[in-house]
């Protein structure tokens, strides 16, 4: 297989001004048709991809045969829906953070991608960023020594868009699924641990989240985090250890929200900063998809370590204390 054939469930403006460009841009890919009721909004992913076609309906899309991997940018709740649907079809499946609403849902993922030999995996792009990758390789040689404390926050306010999905109780709106999945996978992807002892405090508007604080234990190491949809715009990780300390910059929106950083803070050596100005995630996320269906080598973040997150993200749901 010299190229993979990508095709796209829906127009959507993620999908639209970032996937539909990675998988052009991506060594080996090629966006080669996006599904959408309404043909014309197919027209500005042909502006970049010439050989995109417009498929009209899903259904129609994921039984095509010029078709080998499906990427799904769909609202939350339609994520497993399609993704088991694609498989079924012999395609291979990229499905957009978080792909279930909760971790019991990952029990048909898992058996759908077994019985159809495909590979299924949640689009969490930062695991392909070499900032994070370096952060992990950091940890884990010791340049911050013991982990003793791991601090993050990740907010935006979009209180001023009603029909957002995100804002949408019934499509899996609230801040826990849309980016707590980062504050929290991010963690464990840098740790190799799960997040336990949990205690968490959530506010509520009409049925979703729009502030959530939480914390735990990640392995040796104490968490604390907090995600919001009603906050002035922030974002960082920071890890903690007893010979330094780890900071990332725009850890979740390299070069959206600001320049992916990497400050290492440590005694007598004082601050030394890597910069990753010219990474794109989300095309290395595609090439790194491709690369697994071509080799079979392992794909850096499986629908198991997925399931983590998510059996995170329910605990808090269903534990937090209520703010007013």
């Amino acid at each position: 297989m010299t190229h993979i054939r990508w095709g796209i469930l829906g127009a959507s403006k993620f999908a639209r001004e970032h996937m539909g460009p990675a998988i052009h841009a991506a060594k080996g890919a090629v966006l080669s048709a996006v599904a959408s009721r309404n043909p014309a909004s197919v027209g500005p992913f042909q502006e970049f991809a010439f050989e995109c076609r417009a498929i009209a309906g899903y259904e129609a899309l994921i039984a095509d045969p010029d078709i080998d991997a499906v990427y799904i940018p769909l609202p939350h709740h339609m994520h497993v829906e399609w993704t088991v649907k694609a498989l079924h079809a012999g395609k291979h499946v990229l499905a957009e953070k978080p792909i279930a609403m909760q971790a019991e849902d990952f029990d048909n993922l898992i058996a759908a991608r077994d019985a159809s030999g495909r590979l299924a995996a949640e689009a969490y792009m930062i695991v392909h960023h070499p900032q994070w990758q370096r952060a992990r390789q950091m940890v884990a040689d010791g340049a911050i020594g013991r982990v003793i404390h791991i601090t993050g926050g990740f907010s935006y306010d979009n209180s001023d868009d009603p029909q957002n999905i995100r804002n949408q109780a019934s499509m899996g709106g609230g801040g826990l699924r849309d980016i707590g999945v980062y504050v929290l996978g991010s963690a464990r992807y840098v740790m190799g641990a799960e997040l336990e002892n949990i205690s968490a405090k959530i506010r509520l508007e009409s049925g979703f989240d729009t502030f959530a604080s939480m914390q735990g234990n990640m392995g040796e190491a104490t968490y604390s985090a907090y995600v919001s949809t009603r906050m002035h715009p922030h974002q960082e990780m920071v890890f903690h250890g007893s010979e330094g300390v780890l900071r990332l910059t725009a850890p979740f929106n390299a070069n959206i929200f600001g320049e992916a950083r990497i400050e290492l803070h440590q005694p007598n050596l004082g601050l030394r900063v890597e910069k990753f100005p010219s990474a794109n995630h989300y095309v290395q996320q595609v090439e790194a998809f491709g690369h697994s269906i071509r080799t079979g080598a392992a794909f850096p973040w499986t629908l198991e370590q997925a399931r983590g997150t998510q059996e995170a993200i329910d605990k808090i749901l269903a534990i937090g204390t209520e703010l007013p």
